[in-house]
């Protein structure tokens, strides 16, 4: 891979942030509407911490979390998905950039749109810096997930930008224990990485120590799994260019 090449793919959706307001805007609307309304919502709460049920604590530290692997699956997405709006795939990829450089440049795109938005991370505890890196490796794989689905099935597919990571947030955990689950679907969650961070972030956040046994898991799962992502990824656009779908993806 050169790496500047794929230096030149980040400069330009960079380049489209910095001449497009709406996209500024987008990075820095939902970070600050965060922090306003949780900000203001854990003001009232510490006005009654002694009447304030433990879940609380729970309830707020997941939502945070959870946007950040939202956030970090719609960098790799969104990147995708300005090429397919650009019409500009097919000038991509008749360039010498390969797949594996055009997918490292999205993800880049996602740590940006990440340190953008993670800026409160550790007000919840430093301990906890591991299992995001986590939860972020887990947004990379669903993000890589989505625009192989949309390279295959092509426009009518976008939708899946927005509504995949959903389906993971059942068997995620993310609200609840993992013992809440019925049997056969606790079964299903194990092997989601995001499952094991967020009962991991229980227990940091109930002053239990650092779980390690769900930082391995968590780490384990995530590197397979972003291994498999990335394997999908490139038969999909073997597939596509054999097929010649390249050409009317968009379309």
């Amino acid at each position: 891979m050169k790496l500047h090449r794929m230096s030149a793919l980040v400069s330009r959706h960079l380049y489209l942030y910095r001449r497009s307001l709406p996209r500024i805007m987008e990075i820095f609307y939902w970070p600050f509407l965060d922090l306003v309304i949780w900000g203001f919502i854990t003001t009232y709460l510490a006005k009654y911490q002694p009447q304030v049920p433990g879940f609380v604590t729970f309830f707020l530290g997941a939502l945070i979390l959870w946007d950040m692997l939202f956030r970090s699956q719609q960098g790799i997405t969104i990147s995708f998905l300005e090429e397919l709006w650009a019409r500009n795939l097919m000038n991509l990829f008749a360039s010498p950039l390969t797949p594996a450089e055009f997918l490292a440049s999205t993800i880049a795109m996602s740590i940006f749109a990440w340190l953008f938005y993670g800026y409160n991370v550790l007000i919840m505890g430093v301990w906890l810096l591991p299992f995001i890196l986590n939860l972020v490796v887990t947004g990379w794989i669903i993000g890589v997930l989505t625009t192989s689905l949309i390279m295959r099935f092509g426009q009518e597919a976008e939708i899946l930008a927005w509504s995949l990571v959903f389906l993971f947030q059942p068997i995620s955990c993310v609200f609840y224990p993992l013992e809440v689950l019925p049997g056969w679907l606790q079964a299903v969650a194990w092997v989601n990485p995001a499952s094991h961070v967020f009962e991991g972030m229980r227990a940091v956040l109930n002053g239990t120590g650092v779980p390690l046994a769900n930082l391995a898991w968590a780490g384990g799962l995530n590197g397979t799994l972003l291994i498999g992502s990335v394997l999908l990824f490139y038969k999909t656009f073997a597939y596509c260019k054999v097929q010649g779908s390249l050409v009317r993806v968009g379309e």
